[in-house]
């Protein structure tokens, strides 16, 4: 089972870390392995947005190394995973693998590959299964065109990119960086920066394919160092678009498959949301999600305590906009009220006090 769907409090922290992630992306190890910057004809940061937002991609596969530190609290909850885990909460810390396969927006794989067994994530026409090896256990639901809800968090550099890249607006630098070999293809890089100085995050950085348009490598720093949060990026990759048997799942025997289809059928109505309210506050890179409502209610008395557990790990914090505790990283903090409200941003603990006092 997943650390995100067995472990309760992560319902509030999960969502909070992804506001930084959407923003921010991920990075790659460009620490890895070093070499001369290739001679490449000069292209402004205009050109190379305009090169990424119109690159034609009929398929690719590859080798992608993601790693994270984001300096986040020890906490009971994100101790399950860690590198060489195969459950897709490990993403946010330490360095993974993965392998990616992509033949079309409707036909896509990324298999996160651990010491003792792998986690995939296959899209295949209508069909989208999560599988993990090592529990032996498959989830199958149908999907629309017009489900387009991403991962929490970037598992692929395009991913990453196309979250970093919609955060370019007036609050946003952009320049061009030096150029690079990345598995070895050569890149230009695109830099995203920060207008606000409050800001936790630094810089962004887009390596891109030089002759294919398509992002090799993404890489964040936080404000004041120069070395990465987080980080993903191709060591291998191929544009040839892969055999159709990549996309096809089928069971081993004795797994456990679970099917859910949310997706409304013919006249029926969606469902309700639970009651929360999501709002935000400011823009750009130093926006402040919130959110009001209250946390979904744990199955048992022992994800009840786990929970409390997790939350009692935070540090407890209080002002004239109440109390609560609070959870920090080198790019994103989160504020969880006591009254039930949630703040996070790639901002300082003040700023989200300062929200929180406008928004009791």
């Amino acid at each position: 089972m997943s650390v995100i769907s067995s472990r309760p409090a992560l319902r509030w922290l999960v969502p909070a870390a992804a506001v930084a992630v959407v923003v921010g992306g991920g990075a790659a190890v460009g620490t890895f392995a070093a070499s001369a910057e290739p001679s490449l004809p000069p292209r402004t940061a205009q050109q190379l947005l305009v090169d990424l937002q119109t690159a034609r991609l009929d398929g690719l596969s590859g080798t992608v190394v993601q790693s994270a530190d984001l300096g986040l609290p020890a906490l009971p909850a994100l101790s399950g995973g860690g590198s060489g885990s195969a459950d897709i909460a490990s993403l946010v810390t330490g360095t993974n693998t993965l392998r990616v396969w992509y033949s079309g927006p409707d036909k896509a794989r990324v298999a996160l590959m651990g010491t003792l067994g792998e986690t995939d994530v296959i899209r295949n026409g209508s069909d989208l299964w999560l599988w993990s090896s090592q529990e032996n256990k498959a989830s199958h639901r149908k999907i629309s065109e017009a489900d387009t809800e991403p991962h929490a968090l970037p598992m692929t550099p395009q991913e990453a990119a196309d979250r970093a890249l919609a955060a370019v607006d007036p609050t946003t630098e952009v320049t061009v960086g030096r150029s690079a070999t990345i598995a070895g293809r050569d890149a230009y890089e695109l830099v995203l920066a920060p207008r606000d100085k409050t800001s936790l995050v630094g810089e962004v950085r887009i390596a891109i394919d030089a002759a294919e348009y398509v992002p090799l490598r993404l890489e964040v720093f936080p404000k004041g160092t120069d070395h990465t949060a987080f980080q993903i990026a191709f060591t291998q990759v191929e544009f040839a678009r892969p055999d159709d048997e990549q996309f096809e799942f089928n069971p081993p025997p004795n797994a456990k498959i679970e099917e859910s289809d949310d997706t409304p059928k013919a006249g029926e109505q969606p469902k309700a949301p639970e009651e929360s309210s999501f709002t935000t506050v400011g823009e750009g890179w130093t926006t402040v999600a919130v959110i009001k409502g209250t946390p979904p209610t744990p199955a048992s008395d022992a994800e009840a305590k786990q929970e409390a557990q997790m939350l009692g790990a935070l540090p407890s914090v209080s002002g004239a906009w109440g109390s609560g505790r609070l959870f920090t990283s080198k790019l994103f903090n989160v504020l969880l009220t006591d009254d039930g409200r949630l703040f996070a941003g790639m901002v300082a603990p003040e700023r989200l006090y300062e929200v929180a006092q406008e928004h009791k």
